[in-house]
């Protein structure tokens, strides 16, 4: 009974985590964007589950400045944003209440971060992803949280590979704030395969204690299993 009950209390405290459903203003607050020239960036931010149509011809990051690290962000989290959405739509077999009800948290937490890029980059936004999860199986428990795992995993690595890319302070900032979300989510989804492997050495750095970082080639080209729109790169070592 002892252990129910801290089970219990566990949900419930995560419950708490992943409770707020990110509408434009409470993302905004989540985001620390009090300040005038931030709000204008996220202007007309919505939690809209539709993606934009995918493009033909493949799209371009192009890392010449600040742009291209953000529509890197924001093809990462078109990714997450599509999966999710599709986890929620069709729930695997024998999945808990509990667990439902994070996942479409995560969802709305996805969309949020897939918005908000989507109209911070304003006309120099890429297209719309053309994603492909016919290797998930979403009827599958065990399929599920591996991919959700794999792209929890892969975005944290992303951003803290991509930081150092970042001129402006301020949205460094606000990719910090993305990222420690996207960590959130990557701790739920370990534990939910195997308690206490939140921290393990698959993700964090043992000798100096800090998450692990990919660079951007090495990201997309483990996200390329998923997308079937090619991704173009330039500039990435300007």
């Amino acid at each position: 009974m002892k252990n129910l009950q801290e089970e219990k209390e566990m949900l419930q405290e995560e419950s708490s985590i992943f409770n707020a459903r990110l509408q434009r203003r409470s993302f905004l607050q989540y985001a620390g964007a009090g300040a005038a020239g931030i709000a204008l960036i996220a202007a007309g931010c919505k939690k809209d589950r539709n993606m934009d149509p995918p493009v033909t011809g493949g799209v371009t990051l192009d890392f010449k400045d600040d742009f291209g690290v953000l529509n890197y962000a924001y093809a990462l989290e078109q990714l997450e944003a599509a999966f999710y959405i599709q986890v929620a739509a069709t729930p695997y077999a024998n999945i808990s209440a509990a667990e439902l009800a994070y996942f479409k948290d995560i969802q709305f937490h996805e969309i949020a971060h897939r918005e908000f890029f989507k109209n911070a980059l304003g006309a120099a936004a890429i297209g719309g992803l053309e994603v492909d999860f016919s290797k998930i199986n979403f009827a599958d428990r065990t399929s599920v949280l591996g991919t959700a795992k794999a792209f929890e995993d892969l975005g944290v690595s992303a951003y803290n590979g991509a930081g150092s890319l970042l001129k402006s302070t301020v949205y460094l900032t606000l990719a910090g704030k993305i990222v420690s979300v996207e960590a959130r989510h990557a701790a739920y989804i370990r534990e939910l395969i195997s308690p206490n492997s939140f921290s393990n050495v698959e993700v964090v750095d043992m000798v100096n204690g800090l998450d692990k970082s990919r660079n951007p080639m090495e990201v997309l080209n483990i996200a390329a299993g998923f997308v079937k729109t090619k991704i173009n790169v330039i500039n990435l070592n300007a």
